[in-house]
């Protein structure tokens, strides 16, 4: 069995995360061990949520693992505290990946035009350096434009995106999937490109005409499992935009669901399908 490390924060309420990231990789057959960065009462989106950074904690946890010589086939980065945490990561990164680990970077700071709640203009650029050293990095448009100094736009076409692309790839990153793309009035989802060979897909779904929190989240686990399970990114870039509308789909349905994310549970067994399917397909 692979096994990650999954280097972000706990939301205590709200689905987004680490209580995304280690239930839907480990239903996808992947072991997850967790670094939380902080812990959040509930996720950014509530008013008047508390948080304790963690930061100080994590060169003890790395320094355990290495007497552990415990092995990770990744480390996925997600939501990262502060501009003082962003070197410690970089430190985690140096104790304890080994020469074959895939470094996974979602770099969770923004959305819709501005970066969450506690973040200050000086975070983008500190995030940047963790994204030059992913292999593979997982923004969505707001991030993607704060990472390269490029004005945001809500209107996407497929030049702005490669144009996107290609500036996040030359901070240093191999590949990159860029989340909340949409060519076509009916269609959303992500575009990839691989630096390495000049290349580009595109992986689009239904579009939903409603917005919920944690989707990224959704998709950067959804990615990481899938990478770790052996598909192509592409591949895996396609099940996570599967996947997040099912979730979406699940929680539309349901008069009760709360805002603040979705509810994923409920599409956890189309996920373990697919990865079953893909499974059977080796």
């Amino acid at each position: 069995m692979k096994r990650i490390a999954s280097i972000q924060d706990i939301s205590c309420l709200g689905r987004c995360s680490l209580t995304v990231a280690l239930p839907v990789i480990s239903a996808m057959g992947v072991e997850c061990a967790i670094v939380p960065t902080a812990v959040l009462s509930a996720h950014t989106a509530f008013p008047g949520f508390v948080s304790r950074d963690l930061t100080d904690q994590l060169p003890a946890i790395a320094a355990h693992w290495q007497q552990q010589r415990v092995h990770f086939d990744a480390l996925y980065t997600g939501y990262i505290a502060s501009v003082p945490q962003v070197q410690q990561v970089l430190d985690f990164f140096d104790a304890v990946k080994s020469p074959d680990t895939l470094l996974i970077v979602d770099p969770a700071m923004a959305d819709h035009g501005k970066l969450y709640a506690g973040f200050g203009d000086d975070f983008p650029a500190a995030m940047a350096r963790v994204v030059a050293r992913a292999d593979v990095a997982l923004p969505n448009i707001t991030e993607a434009c704060l990472l390269t100094g490029t004005p945001y736009r809500e209107d996407v076409d497929e030049g702005f995106a490669r144009t996107l692309l290609q500036r996040v790839a030359a901070l240093g990153v191999k590949r990159v999937v860029l989340t909340g793309v949409s060519f076509a009035p009916d269609r959303l989802g992500a575009m990839g490109y691989d630096s390495r060979t000049g290349t580009y897909f595109t992986a689009q779904g239904r579009r939903v005409p409603a917005s919920f929190h944690g989707t990224g989240d959704i998709f950067a686990a959804t990615v990481t499992g899938g990478l770790m399970r052996g598909m192509t990114l592409e591949r895996a870039s396609a099940l996570a935009v599967e996947f997040v509308l099912a979730c979406i789909d699940a929680t539309a349905r349901d008069p009760h669901a709360g805002w603040y994310g979705v509810e994923f549970e409920k599409a956890l067994p189309l996920l373990c399908r697919r990865v079953q399917e893909q499974a059977k397909s080796e």
